[in-house]
């Protein structure tokens, strides 16, 4: 795909079904700021509210993107689409068949734009690369000998021209590669292999309900005792309830629609002060649980289902 190949927009703007607006390729890897992530193909075909999620399609009629967002001042289109990539909609899909979520690479860097002033006083020929910020203590940065005032310049193959063009390179690699990768430092150009891990935040979404037993990773719920302080917030007496730190996506707490900080009071009619009694109490319903939940003040009923 080139910038100012014809496209066509697909979907039900306004609810009017299948329609269809056509246009061209203005830019792509655009950054919108709405992620890390972001990798946007830029279109002036029309894109109204109710395109998104409808397919981008080229004059051989394959789908390039999935539509996504506009900017409008107004709410309606002024010729500034966009669109996601049809080869990142591709890997989410296939990374949520394979592992039932989405599993990004990890390799523990905090990074910043170089800036023509920093590039100067970092000795580099150009404001290119991402400036290593901070790097996660015993992360596979550090290990390999990343350190904070380094400038990755080049991931693999790939250059990296701008910051924002890195968390996502690092995203699509697969957890256990092993990745070439160029910085320069003081001036002089070094390469170090760098092991990608599993971002941790994933990790901890699958495993951090596991030492509390009781099962509740089978609900997809991580929680911790409720504190002092919180109760006195939501007017429970100490002891009572547990909060929820952690969700996984599409799990039955999921699905349900319980949100971290939630705090879960009573489950199939049983007082809840601890995980245990948490898990014992999700064990005994089996399939089904009703649960007791505090949230904004306010208590309300929430049934799961597995």
């Amino acid at each position: 795909l080139k910038v100012g190949d014809w496209v066509v927009a697909i979907g039900n703007p306004f609810g009017l079904t299948q329609t269809a607006t056509a246009g061209i390729v203005s830019a792509k890897g655009r950054f919108l700021g709405a992620g890390p992530y972001d990798d946007f193909i830029q279109t002036d075909a029309s894109i109204n509210p109710g395109n998104s999620g409808g397919p981008l399609v080229d004059q051989d009629g394959r789908v390039v993107g999935i539509n996504a967002a506009i900017v409008s001042p107004a709410g309606g289109n002024v010729g500034i689409g966009f669109a996601v990539p049809v080869a990142l909609a591709r890997w989410v899909v296939d990374q949520i068949r394979e592992h039932g979520a989405v599993v990004r690479g990890w390799v523990g860097v905090a990074i910043q734009a170089v800036t023509p002033d920093l590039a100067r006083s970092f000795g580099l020929h150009g404001a290119e690369g991402a400036l290593v910020a901070d790097v996660t203590p015993g992360g596979p940065a550090a290990k390999a000998g990343i350190a904070r005032g380094d400038v990755i310049v080049r991931w693999g193959d790939r250059r990296v021209q701008h910051s924002r063009e890195l968390p996502l390179m690092v995203a699509l690699t697969a957890p256990g590669t092993r990745v070439p990768v160029t910085i320069m430092r003081e001036g002089q150009e070094r390469t170090v292999d760098v092991a990608v891990e599993r971002m941790p935040a994933e990790g901890r979404r699958e495993s951090r309900a596991a030492p509390h037993g009781g099962g509740l990773e089978g609900w997809g719920l991580a929680v911790e005792p409720l504190g002092p302080d919180q109760a006195r917030r939501l007017g429970l007496k100490a002891g009572t309830g547990v909060v929820v730190t952690d969700v996984a996506d599409g799990s039955p707490a999921d699905e349900a629609g319980l949100e971290p900080g939630d705090v879960i009071v009573e489950a199939n009619r049983r007082p809840v002060r601890s995980a245990g009694d948490l898990g014992r109490a999700l064990a005994a319903g089996r399939q089904r649980a009703l649960l007791l939940v505090r949230r904004n003040g306010a208590s309300i009923f929430i049934e799961m289902e597995r």
